[in-house]
């Protein structure tokens, strides 16, 4: 039994954990903003043959888009850098974002004390910032952030806004981040231009509503297209929510696939074990074989007591197996960012294939038994 308690309680959990994977990663989907796109520089072709990410997209770039394409709602360009950043005797090295007042909409990104600057922060190259509570707290512990004055790179901004907790997505932390007007960022920080205007990180864009999120994409893709008279292969990419949650749904599936696949090894090497247990049994239990022979059982009625003991064993194993999957699975929604979920379509699964497994292996011990001559059998007892 103990081959079929592992094997069940070991695709219980992984096909639990795959589905928890699935539910997390669909959520940090959702948190990006709804309806939402992604123009990110380069083609997935330049960007494994390059050093970093091509510097294709310029902010003029975003302009356009928010001026020309109709199915876009707002626009939001973003340049990103890792920066050091001072508070005090306090250093840290966090994500420095230059953005745009649409980038809260866009993004979902709401602000818990104090604003987000405006448009006015952005003509005058004013040097304000807004952090996410993970770095008010290394810099400032309990402390109230808001008017105190922070150095990025040796350059002072004072701190008018504070964001609400958001968590992690894709490996970057949003809540250690801090925002600064766009142009401040490449006046001050980065500097980063070329001859067709300021390199940008990535456009994010928020269409109308879900059904322009095609026209959207089509759009900008033709204006992207004669804007940098492209004649081949494209310099950018645009991801959309869709299309980023149909890929990791795919990875996300395989990977549970694989694991169950893994899992479902010790199922059958529990239903070799129950083969020979079964087998031993019938060598140990030859008396008693031969003497319900000769008082009238049937090779049939041997066959099915020896079939249900099989059965009833990998059942009972695929039962225990089923209970410890799904307490592994609880623990794991306790002390990981994974939702605990025990998919009803994997245990019914599990079960029957326990009892599958029993059956299976069942029938050469249970033949054996059946076909034992009962003089033999008392004779060798």
């Amino acid at each position: 039994m103990l081959g079929i308690i592992i094997g069940n309680a070991s695709v219980i959990a992984m096909i639990g954990i795959g589905e928890g994977a699935k539910i997390f990663t669909n959520k940090q989907f959702q948190s990006l903003g709804p309806n939402t796109l992604f123009v990110i520089p380069g083609s997935p072709g330049t960007r494994s043959r390059v050093t970093g990410v091509p510097r294709t997209l310029v902010l003029q770039d975003a302009k356009a888009i928010a001026k020309q394409v109709r199915a876009v709602k707002e626009v939001a360009p973003e340049i990103n850098n890792r920066i050091t950043i001072t508070y005090r005797n306090i250093n840290t090295t966090s994500t420095v974002i230059g953005t745009t007042p649409n980038y809260p909409t866009v993004r979902t990104l709401e602000i818990k004390e104090g604003r987000f600057f405006n448009n006015f922060d952005i003509k005058r190259s004013k040097r304000v910032a807004v952090l996410g509570p993970d770095l008010a707290n290394k810099l400032f512990d309990n402390q109230n952030p808001i008017g105190q004055k922070i150095r990025i790179q040796n350059t002072t901004f004072q701190i008018i806004g504070l964001t609400v907790a958001k968590g992690s997505s894709f490996g970057s932390n949003n809540d250690d981040t801090v925002y600064i007007p766009i142009n401040t960022m490449f006046s001050r920080l980065v500097g980063r231009t070329s001859p067709f205007g300021i390199n940008i990180s990535m456009i994010s864009v928020s269409a109308k509503d879900e059904n322009s999120i095609s026209a959207a994409e089509f759009q900008m893709t033709n204006l992207l297209r004669r804007r940098h008279k492209i004649i081949r292969e494209d310099d950018f990419t645009i991801q959309t929510q869709k299309n980023l949650l149909e890929i990791s749904n795919s990875i996300t599936g395989g990977l549970t696939i694989m694991l169950a696949a893994i899992a479902s090894i010790s199922l059958f090497v529990g239903g070799i074990g129950i083969m020979n247990i079964m087998l031993v049994s019938v060598t140990e239990r030859t008396q008693e074989i031969g003497l319900r022979k000769a008082i009238g059982a049937t090779q049939q009625d041997i066959l099915l007591q020896f079939m249900i003991e099989a059965v009833i064993l990998s059942v009972t194993g695929g039962l225990i197996g089923i209970i410890l999957g799904g307490g592994s699975i609880v623990l794991v929604g306790i002390f990981t960012p994974f939702q605990s979920t025990i998919s009803p379509a994997a245990v019914l699964l599990t079960a029957s294939v326990s009892g599958a497994i029993g059956l299976f292996f069942g029938v050469v011990p249970a033949r054996r038994a059946a076909q034992l001559d009962p003089m033999v059998a008392l004779r060798t007892a």
